[in-house]
């Protein structure tokens, strides 16, 4: 296995792995956190050096183990953590992360994104954002299930030119931000960071992937992580608990779908040919 991932270019300069690992899911259940950290530890072990987690995520408790797994590692690590927007007003957005760096074990958070959008004027959040960076809390910041619009309006915003990434449900089965939202970001340089990949396992069992599988012979979850892996300016970030599916997401990078196999691909999942309203889970 090759020993390292290929990268990706935020608009800051930083360059990160295409290939990270997602905490959705982690945190929840004491009994799981000795297997939790020990994955998110392999993955780094493999190069998987960006990981994506969120105060949301096990009231915190996800951002717990990430922090347990990361102990004497850190300056290795690329921690991207979300902020709810119940809490994206400018002192709200202080006092949440602050409690994230408690709970990460850390002073700092390399990408700290706003988890969605409610009521919480975009300028507010964003001059949140800034004065932690001034702070030294945060290094960047960025946006999660955010639509073009949403992104126009971003980057109307004054210090909007600083916005590094927009998080997405992103896979086969969920396509519509090819339309208009995915070239939005990529003529403007802001990779895409994928959420679901796999559509939390769904794809798993997805017969519609089970020829092209079997002719790399890998699992259909691998084809469905090479596809978007296959993209440039998209970053992927599935969660595994459990070390053979590390080894597993980490061995999709590798995969190469030719030509044939993607349109193939196109068959099965057809891209979309209008605007689709922005799909979340």
């Amino acid at each position: 296995m090759p020993s390292t991932i290929r990268t990706t270019r935020l608009p800051a300069g930083d360059q990160v792995p295409v290939l990270g690992q997602g905490t959705w899911g982690m945190g929840e259940k004491p009994i799981r956190r000795t297997d939790e950290v020990a994955a998110l530890r392999l993955g780094l072990d493999l190069g998987m050096t960006l990981i994506d987690t969120a105060e949301m995520y096990g009231d915190g408790g996800a951002e717990e183990v990430v922090g347990e797994a990361v102990c004497g590692r850190r300056d290795e690590v690329f921690i991207v953590s979300k902020v709810l927007p119940i809490h994206a007003s400018r002192l709200g957005v202080t006092t949440a992360c602050n409690q994230s760096l408690r709970r990460l074990r850390t002073d700092r958070i390399d990408l700290y994104l706003l988890h969605w959008r409610l009521g919480t004027p975009l300028a507010e959040t964003i001059a949140g954002f800034e004065a932690l960076k001034a702070a030294g809390k945060i290094r960047h910041w960025g946006v999660s299930n955010f639509d073009t619009a949403d992104m126009v309006e971003v980057a109307g915003v004054a210090e909007g030119k600083n916005v590094q990434t927009d998080q997405l449900l992103y896979n086969l089965r969920r396509r519509g931000i090819e339309y208009d939202l995915l070239p939005w970001c990529r003529e403007r340089g802001i990779p895409v960071m994928a959420y679901s990949p796999v559509e939390q396992g769904v794809l798993a069992d997805d017969g519609r992937l089970a020829r092209v599988a079997d002719r790399y012979g890998v699992s259909r979850s691998q084809i469905a992580l090479a596809w978007v892996l296959r993209q440039d300016g998209v970053i992927a970030i599935p969660k595994a608990s459990k070390q053979d599916h590390v080894r597993e997401n980490r061995a999709a990078h590798d995969i190469r779908l030719i030509p044939a196999d993607l349109q193939e691909l196109d068959r099965s999942f057809p891209p979309p040919t209008a605007k689709r309203p922005l799909e979340m889970i």
